[in-house]
């Protein structure tokens, strides 16, 4: 049976859905950000303090359940070859990027899940610090690596993840 040659239809809706959240909650973490500032100060914070770290907790649960979906349908679905004209380090390079974003997907909303829900202060620090910075580097490597891909290489991996 031939490999396929574009991710499938709900395989790119979990991509794309889950990129905007990820976006969401690594570019407007403030409420968040307000909130253990004014626990940490023993402060009391407003409704709308809780209501906007709510809304960046609720993102990153989101962002982990998607993130089981994904994998699972990964693990039972096939995933399009690596291009034929693509030099295999970049496929080693890729499929490095690849298991460092699964990773960070999944242990970001659960250090931040420990953070938030059980007060847990190395878990902010680590959720906040190393694992956002490894993140941001990773999605910014993701990204640059489809652009070549798709402009130097001419291949097809940007378009079987947009458009198929």
């Amino acid at each position: 049976m031939p490999a396929r040659s574009t991710y499938s239809a709900p395989q790119r809706i979990l991509h794309w859905l889950m990129a905007i959240l990820i976006f969401f909650n690594l570019l407007f973490p403030d409420g968040m950000n307000a909130w253990r500032r004014l626990v940490r100060h023993g402060q009391v914070p407003t409704p709308a303090d809780v209501a906007s770290a709510n809304i960046h907790a609720y993102a990153g649960i989101a962002i982990l359940l998607l993130a089981v979906v994904r994998l699972c349908l990964r693990l039972v679905s096939d995933v399009p070859a690596p291009p034929d004209n693509q030099p295999a380090f970049l496929h080693f390079i890729a499929s490095i990027t690849h298991f460092l974003l699964y990773a960070l997907i999944f242990a970001m909303p659960l250090s931040g899940m420990a953070a938030y829900y059980f007060g847990i202060d190395t878990a902010a620090f680590v959720h906040g610090g190393p694992i956002k910075t490894l993140l941001w580097i990773v999605v910014v490597l993701h990204i640059f690596g489809a652009l070549v891909q798709h402009f130097y290489f001419k291949s097809n991996v940007l378009r079987r993840m947009t458009i198929g």
